[in-house]
């Protein structure tokens, strides 16, 4: 009898087990039925921009977390699909900073050319997984025609991601201050704060990119609060990095050194929270935001019922091709091609993951450890393997150039682990690309 999957999230994690399941099906292989849930209008995850926030056109919580004008902030030399390079998708070779509209329509790209959206049913949102003798009942609700469906299915995969459950804190005179505030997940403009003086709170990406992104469209000045330590760049002057809010009265925001700033808004670049409302406890990922996260063995079955995977869970250097990485090997334990251990050598495997991770002395070797785990994965794989000391050097270099000049990292650079070739400037500095669009961008 063929197994029937459900993949739940049609975002780059969703989309990677499809083209998985593809390319084993175009290489002979017979492979299940699957059935993916995307609670979305169409594929892409967060790559997919909408202007809507809070709550979607169903009433469903918004996934997206995009927002207009951001460019990637990591070179796509490590992010690179082994089996589909931006060379062969552009037909040319392109900077190494992508917009998100550039980056979207090379995701889309690839599993266009695969095939696989036929096994996409959008508009749908899982509301209920639960394990059943033989494997899992899914609920699920069509949006458009608000209509449930229960199906069962031998495997369950989740690739709904997690950054798109917002960690919101709160800080006393919150309710009565005279501005705006919001989580990073809502920001979508950041031409709304021209001429604006602004908070962050947070040193996450998303705090340095919104600033970045605030910062270049115009905002009269970006302050942003660390808990812990300032994340230190080279800011412009306009910019200032100050010790943790304690609280705010009015329109001024005080500091714990004694500090304060009068500001129009607060952005809590507070980050995301693993949360996963359509599963019970006993299926339910619980784990912080790291490399080597909790209950997962090989960083992808879930030990407490390993018909159930989970993919792009991990903090993350590497991206899509360690999606990629993750969703062969998924691949090849559904269809038996990987046998799993017992329980307690699962258990062992992610506890000494973390151990190992917490060995890990500074970022160049987080890089690396990732690295190293995603080659793993690719070995016992017919996933196309890649330089991935290559994609380790191209996050060196960017970490470099980064504290050389926040304002300017995106100018250079690097060489492709899979093509050997180095990627050529853009033909506009980033501080003056003003217009993120696919075509502005390919212009020559």
């Amino acid at each position: 009898m063929t197994k029937r999957i459900c993949i739940i999230g049609a975002g780059p994690s969703g989309l990677a087990q499809l083209r998985a399941f593809q390319s084993a099906a175009e290489k002979g292989a017979e492979i299940p039925d699957i059935v993916c849930y995307e609670k979305q209008p169409d594929w892409g995850g967060l790559w997919r921009y909408s202007w809507r926030t809070g709550v979607d056109e169903h009433c469903n919580p918004c996934h997206a977390s995009m927002y207009r004008y951001l460019w990637s902030n990591g070179p796509k030399e490590g992010l690179e699909f082994a089996d589909y390079t931006f060379d062969e998708h552009f037909g040319k070779p392109i900077a190494s900073y992508p917009p998100r509209a550039v980056l979207f329509d090379y995701i889309e790209g690839r599993v266009k050319m695969a095939g696989v959206r036929k096994y996409i049913k959008f508009n749908h949102v899982v509301r209920d997984v639960r394990a059943v003798d033989g494997g899992f009942e899914v609920t699920a609700r069509d949006c458009e025609d608000d209509t449930e469906d229960r199906s069962v299915f031998d495997h369950v995969i989740v690739a709904s991601g997690h950054f798109s459950f917002p960690n919101v804190p709160h800080y006393p005179g919150f309710e009565t201050f005279n501005g705006r505030i919001m989580h990073a997940h809502d920001f979508r403009d950041a031409r709304e704060f021209e001429g604006k003086d602004i908070l962050i709170l947070g040193t996450s990406y998303s705090a340095e990119d919104i600033g970045s992104q605030c910062w270049k469209y115009g905002c009269k000045s970006v302050t942003v609060a660390h808990r812990t330590a300032p994340m230190g760049y080279d800011w412009p002057e306009n910019w200032q990095e100050v010790p943790k809010l304690e609280r705010v009265d009015g329109k001024m925001a005080h500091f714990v050194d004694g500090t304060s700033k009068a500001v129009d808004a607060i952005i809590l670049c507070t980050g995301y929270k693993h949360h996963f409302p359509f599963l019970p406890d006993d299926l339910r990922l619980k784990t912080a935001n790291r490399l080597a996260a909790n209950d997962l063995y090989k960083g992808v079955v879930f030990t407490g019922n390993a018909d159930l995977f989970y993919l792009g869970m991990q903090d993350q250097w590497f991206t899509f091709n360690m999606f990629d990485a993750q969703a062969w090997w998924v691949r090849d334990a559904i269809m038996g091609r990987i046998s799993l251990p017992d329980t307690a050598t699962m258990e062992a495997d992610w506890k000494e993951r973390q151990a190992d991770e917490d060995a890990l002395e500074d970022d160049y070797a987080c890089i690396a450890y990732q690295g190293a785990y995603t080659g793993e994965l690719i070995a016992e794989t017919d996933y196309p393997s890649f330089d991935i000391e290559a994609a380790n050097q191209a996050f060196y270099e960017w970490k470099k150039h980064k504290k050389k000049g926040i304002m300017g990292f995106r100018d250079h650079g690097y060489v492709s682990p899979i093509t050997g070739e180095r990627a050529p400037p853009h033909h506009t500095p980033w501080v003056e690309a003003l217009d993120d669009s696919l075509e502005s961008y390919l212009q020559v």
